[in-house]
């Protein structure tokens, strides 16, 4: 069987190679700093392969695992020199629950196990305080009955505060009679009301409370999680035991976090926070004095009962280990420092940026290890707005600012609120004294995030960084009444549904909805995105139709458009009623002579798009979709497009009629309108054309348009569309008397396009997978219906992705990996892009990169993400290429 416990004490660790795998997070992270010599509590982890035992057994713990937890208990007893149920210095273990990744739901730590009604006045007889050692009773009896008896922790609230009006004892924290008291009470309401007991043997305590730990694993948030993530049900959790530190006991105590760095500067300074314990007579969990260690740094040391100088080492030790910024949680118990979990420091998109930019300008890392450092995703976040300053700003409340960017919405109390409201289409601010794990799902779907207590480092801080929503914490000048589900901020009193705005860079809580704006993309970001574009292979174009979204995209760093879908410049004003003047039109002259009004429309669209572009392609699609999307609907619409047309009502439904289709995504649309009715090629390629003249005139740089020819399945029908387009470009450049170079393609969003590909490569000039619908046409689903089975079929198990936001490599992508194979054998220097969905994500780019696309496009303000993932793609593709040449050579 596998090792089941592994051992760690300061300058010695039992570990793995999978360490994160074997022994959780937790239990990793203290083994590694064991093994650094660095001082940490010495304890024990029970690996993920005795869970995945205790699991195939289905009978609670095994004999063999309860044996080597007996060994492991015995171990850390000769260590620590204190014994389980001991008479003198009895041994208390706090006992803490991980798996590989971070996981809600798992149980919660469990402290000071070991206690028992003999053992809590030995600890009270060795501390020298009574009061400490039954509040540490109290709450160990607490934290059993909940993770293992399922107790409401509000019930051992409601019998202290009883207690406590009938007696009084708490305003005697030295009345070791009233704590019995209190603590008999408790022992009375578990057996009682929940038909058990606390064991008093502190062995017994600790197998009830390991196995509690494993069953979490399948409670509802983990397994809802796990979902999310991907992470397997096999994975499994481990638990870690370690010695107590008593970091709340006196004045010469506290717990704080420290970061390597400035994250905001990302200049190498220790920072971070320290909170005081508090002495006797004070509820555990109380840190009234909050110190920062930059100014404990500038000379007020002496109020940190450690040694500061100790714990900078340690933290630029472990910076120097990882090579990368990192936060140290560490505690202080009695004037003894221990060091508890270091990671990668937790940052925003923009302190991630920051720092590796500035850990490139140090030489501690390269431009390459600088771009592989930053997830591609989580550059969205750099893209919130911010808040456009203005006299009228009334500011309610100024808190931490704890994740960047700037968002309004209406105040929901409760996660559930925030994804009713969200589902009806409305932003929504979360407003919470503080968050927990179980409101994860609520901030997802909110704007932003705001909390009446915690700081930068707080559970709302953290996660909101983490997914890219703004927050704002510990705002404490604002109240909030749960009762009334109400926001006090002085006289000002606001109710759900109410309007605010909350900017997490600068902690203001503003009354109302503010006008945001977007954030320009300098500095750092622009120092990146220069080493992205130094180590990318594949371009990065957009997918736009509207001169806004041109501009965005060029500011983002677009390097052309990759998707121009002209069917979306129809549906305004008099370009609609043109367009469905020509589709009622009973003949061609009819249809030629409404095309004809929609030619300047188009051409004036044409030449915007390319003055934006400056020269960079830009490739229009021809009009793709059924021409039934551009007549009305209902009988009201149709007489109302009757009368503006001046033709019979019942006319315009017999032609809506006619149009209409059974399966329109496979029926009359893409080149089949084209063949059907030329004069619509004929009119687009005419404004492309004469657009393309004017636009190379009034920049000065020759436009080369790109005309895409959409559903080409037969090489024939791209030969008939394509005589059209160089009959059109014959006639322009006689009546113009100048010539336009052009290039003609096609989407390949067909699987017959996909085998027959080397053909058609023969006559076109560039191929664009639309890999939207050539995932509807593999998978036989449409994208538009698919949410109502696939997210069963994700959780099932069945796919791991949404194929329509990630390629599915397997199917999707090895049609794609054979058209390419095809066309390049048959035109070598064939452009190939790619213009789905899935142009924009990084998991795809990566496998557009390893099969040789020229380059994605995506949307707008998915370019910066899209220039990142294929400058990691790049790296990575190469790294991997010499390291197959190493192997060879050796």
């Amino acid at each position: 069987m596998p090792k089941r416990i592994f051992t760690f004490r300061r300058g010695a660790a039992d570990r793995t190679a999978d360490a994160a795998e074997a022994l959780g997070l937790k239990g990793a992270n203290l083994a590694l700093l064991a093994s650094l010599d660095l001082p940490v509590p010495p304890g024990f982890t029970i690996a993920t392969s005795a869970w995945r035992e205790a699991g195939a057994k289905g009978e609670g713990l095994p004999p063999t695992l309860r044996g080597d937890i007996r060994d492991g208990i015995e171990w850390l007893e000769g260590v620590t020199g204190r014994r389980f149920d001991g008479d003198e210095r009895p041994l208390l273990l706090a006992v803490r629950t991980s798996a590989r990744a971070q996981m809600p739901g798992v149980a919660e730590t469990v402290l000071d196990l070991g206690l028992n009604d003999r053992t809590v006045d030995v600890l009270a007889a060795e501390l020298s305080d009574a009061a400490f050692a039954y509040r540490s009773y109290r709450r160990f009896i607490e934290s059993y009955a909940g993770l293992v008896l399922g107790a409401d922790p509000s019930d051992f609230e409601e019998i202290a505060d009883r207690e406590q009006e009938e007696k009084g004892w708490e305003t005697e924290p030295g009345d070791v009679a009233g704590w019995r008291a209190l603590i008999g009470r408790f022992h009375a309401f578990v057996e009682e009301e929940l038909g058990s007991v606390v064991p008093q043997t502190p062995l017994e305590q600790f197998m009830d409370v390991v196995e509690a730990s494993f069953r979490s694993w399948r409670n509802p948030v983990a397994m809802a999680h796990r979902h999310l993530h991907g992470i397997p049900e096999s994975a499994g959790l481990a638990v870690t035991a370690h010695a107590m530190i008593f970091n709340e006991r006196n004045a010469k105590s506290g717990t704080g976090r420290a970061f390597s760095r400035d994250l905001r500067s990302g200049i190498s300074r220790v920072t971070g926070e320290f909170g005081l314990g508090t002495g006797a007579g004070a509820a555990i969990g109380v840190m009234p004095r909050r110190l920062d260690l930059a100014d404990l740094a500038n000379g007020r040391a002496g109020e940190f009962p450690a040694d500061l100088a100790e714990l900078t080492a340690h933290v630029r030790r472990l910076e120097a280990h990882v090579g990368d910024a990192v936060e140290v949680d560490f505690m202080v118990g009695d004037g003894e420092l221990f060091l508890m979990q270091s990671r990668v420091a937790r940052r925003s998109a923009g302190e991630a940026v920051r720092i590796a930019v500035e850990l490139v300008g140090e030489g501690m890392i390269g431009e390459e290890e600088a771009i592989l450092r930053i997830d591609p995703a989580s550059l969205d976040e750099l893209l919130h707005p911010t808040i456009e300053r203005g006299p009228d700003l009334v500011v309610l409340g100024r808190g931490m600012p704890a994740s960047p960017g700037a968002a309004s919405g209406e105040i929901v109390f409760s996660a559930e609120r925030a994804q009713a409201v969200s589902a009806e289409g409305r932003a929504v601010i979360l407003v919470r004294s503080e968050t927990t794990p179980e409101d994860i799902h609520g901030m997802h779907v909110a704007e932003g995030v705001l909390t009446i207590r915690g700081g930068t480092t707080s559970h709302a801080a953290v996660v909101a960084r983490g997914i890219g929503k703004p927050c704002v914490t510990g705002v404490g000048s604002l109240r909030l009444n749960t009762e009334t589900q109400t926001l006090h901020a002085g006289a000002r009193v606001l109710k759900a549904g109410d309007r605010i705005t909350i900017d997490g860079s600068s902690g203001e809580v503003i009354d109302g909805a503010v006008k945001l704006m977007r954030p320009a993309l300098t500095g750092d970001f622009a120092t990146l995105m220069e080493f992205a574009d130094r180590a990318r292979r594949m371009g990065v174009r957009t997918n736009a139709e509207t001169p806004h979204e041109a501009r965005s995209a060029r500011a983002f760093g677009a390097e052309g458009i990759g998707l121009c879908r002209t069917e979306h410049m129809f549906f305004e004003g008099e370009r609609i009623r043109a367009m469905r003047e020509m589709i009622l039109a009973p003949d061609e002259a009819g249809r030629r002579e409404a095309l004809a009004k929609l030619l300047p429309y188009q051409r004036s669209d044409f030449v915007e798009l390319f003055e934006i572009m400056a020269g960079l392609p830009v490739m229009i699609r021809l009009l793709d979709p059924p021409l039934h999307e551009f007549l009305p609907k209902g009988e009201s619409e149709i007489a109302e497009t009757a009368a503006m047309l001046e033709i019979g009502a019942e006319l315009v439904a017999q032609r809506v009629a006619a149009l209409s289709e059974f399966n329109p995504m496979l029926g009359h649309r893409g080149c089949r309108l084209a063949i059907s009715y030329p004069e619509i090629v004929e009119v687009q390629a005419r404004a492309i054309f004469e657009a393309a003249i004017e636009a190379g005139d009034a920049t000065g740089k020759a436009v080369v348009p790109e005309i895409m020819v959409p559903l080409v399945g037969l090489r024939k029908e791209l030969d008939f569309v394509k005589a059209r387009i160089d009959h059109v470009h014959r006639l322009v450049t006689a009546e113009r008397g100048r010539s336009v170079d052009y290039l003609v393609g096609t989407m390949i969003e067909l699987p017959r396009a996909v085998v027959r590909a080397d053909t058609i490569a023969e006559v076109a000039d560039f191929f664009s997978f639309g890999t939207n619908d050539l995932t509807q046409m593999v998978f036989g689903i449409s994208r538009d219906d698919a949410a109502n089975f696939l997210s069963t079929y994700m959780r099932q198990g069945i796919v791991e992705r949404d194929p329509f936001t990630t390629v599915d490599v397997d199917g999707v992508g090895e049609l794609i990996a054979i058209a390419v194979e095809k066309a390049r054998r048959t035109k070598p220097d064939i452009s190939l892009g790619v213009c789905g969905e899935q142009g924009g994500d990084p998991a795809s780019i990566a496998f557009f990169e390893q099969t040789g696309l020229d380059y994605v496009s995506c949307s707008p303000f998915r370019v910066p993400i899209a220039r990142l993932a294929a400058a990691q793609s790049a790296i990575r593709a190469n790294r991997a290429l010499k390291g197959r040449s190493r192997r060879q050579d050796s």
